[in-house]
């Protein structure tokens, strides 16, 4: 099959509609199981002699043309959906991990990913540590005989460190580790991790895969379907299933990704330039800022900056808090990615179950905040901001 451009595989890859009675839209099969013609064709469907649907949380055919479109998108063999970007990340590591092993993470993650790696430890003696990745040392220093998984995060939430990825998965390959990317502040129009020489892709799609703040979902993307099968019984057995629901509607998001992304990206860049001119902002954290210090990292493998960034303000909780407070067009809320343009404060938000000594370990300060800049006239964020910032 020819090889599409992005912005058309959005919408077409996966699905033909000859095979569904001429239907231009992805049809929703809204069933939780499945008939079938005798016995034997039952016995011969579980046994794996024969394929074909059994039973909703093993497999349903409009989230199997979502996994489709997802793998071809980050350029996997095999993906697998989820009914949220969580179960999606315990559903990755139950599957690559036993007791005893250890993870090198990137030193800053989602504050529910790092909830799940302290259960993980303190219930199963998974270990994990917190790494910059910054060098090759970095790396090899936090690794231990029993490492495993490289968990990575990039940009890293909220604080928008970039990190390497051909450097960790050149160093992952020599080491036999497997490398797994949380790839949700970019989507695979930004950045595709696999074509980097990672193994795993994950998402929450909750954010700009559905865009409209309309569904929780997550999706994994392997890069091999070995990798993939070895997560299915995971998922059978554990039950983070996806909707036939949410999937058709993820599929429905899809379509619009790239002009999403495009005026994302566009208004993000104008709002963090807007923000470094501002007395009363200290520093301005953003992926395609030229003083970034990880912008030769953006560069090299990302194709815009995307759609979040973050700031700190001068003062500390109390004066951040003020700020979002008189706010009126931004609305004080966490997830990212919607048409909406959102704010919120880490330290007491989405990452308020990290210990305060690894929250500044992380970056994220009482005086940080995050915008998830959304699809308004920039002029119009600007100058909520403008006047909440005097």
């Amino acid at each position: 099959m020819k090889k599409h451009h992005m912005e058309t595989m959005l919408i077409h890859n996966a699905y033909d509609t000859r095979s569904y009675a001429g239907s231009l839209t992805p049809p929703l099969f809204q069933t939780s199981t499945y008939t079938f013609e005798t016995a034997q064709h039952g016995e011969k469907s579980f046994s794996g002699e024969e394929d074909g649907y059994i039973y909703s949380r093993l497999g349903n055919p409009t989230v199997h043309i979502l996994e489709e479109r997802m793998a071809a998108l980050e350029g996997g063999e095999a993906a697998l959906a989820f009914g949220s970007g969580m179960a999606a990340v315990s559903t990755t590591l139950f599957s690559l991990l036993k007791a005893g092993d250890h993870v090198i993470c990137s030193k800053g993650l989602y504050g529910c990913t790092y909830g799940l790696l302290e259960m993980l430890e303190e219930r199963f003696g998974i270990t994990h540590t917190l790494c910059d990745m910054e060098t090759e040392e970095d790396i090899v220093f936090a690794a231990c005989a029993n490492t495993k998984v490289i968990f990575v995060e990039t940009p890293i939430n909220p604080t928008m460190k970039l990190i390497d990825l051909e450097l960790v998965a050149n160093i992952a390959k020599q080491q036999g580790w497997l490398v797994v990317v949380d790839n949700t502040f970019c989507s695979p129009y930004l950045q595709t991790p696999l074509g980097l020489g990672c193994d795993i892709v994950l998402h929450s799609a909750t954010k700009y895969i559905g865009g409209h703040g309309d569904v929780v979902a997550g999706v994994v993307v392997c890069k091999t379907k070995e990798l993939a099968e070895q997560m299915k019984p995971v998922r059978k057995d554990t039950g983070g299933i996806m909707s036939p629901f949410d999937a058709w509607l993820l599929l429905r998001g899809l379509k619009t990704l790239a002009v999403r992304v495009e005026r994302h990206s566009e208004n993000a860049w104008k709002i963090a330039q807007f923000l470094k001119n501002h007395p009363s902002v200290e520093k301005v954290y953003y992926p395609f800022d030229e003083k970034n210090p990880d912008y030769h990292i953006a560069k090299k493998q990302m194709t815009k900056g995307g759609g979040v960034l973050s700031f700190t303000v001068r003062g500390g909780k109390q004066e951040a808090q003020e700020i979002m407070n008189r706010l009126s067009l931004i609305t004080i809320a966490v997830s990212l990615g919607d048409t909406e343009t959102l704010i919120q404060h880490p330290a007491t938000m989405t990452h308020a179950v990290v210990p305060e000594n690894v929250r500044e370990q992380m970056g994220i300060t009482d005086n940080l905040l995050r915008l998830s800049v959304g699809l308004e006239a920039w002029e119009d964020i600007a100058e909520d901001l403008a006047a909440a910032l005097c």
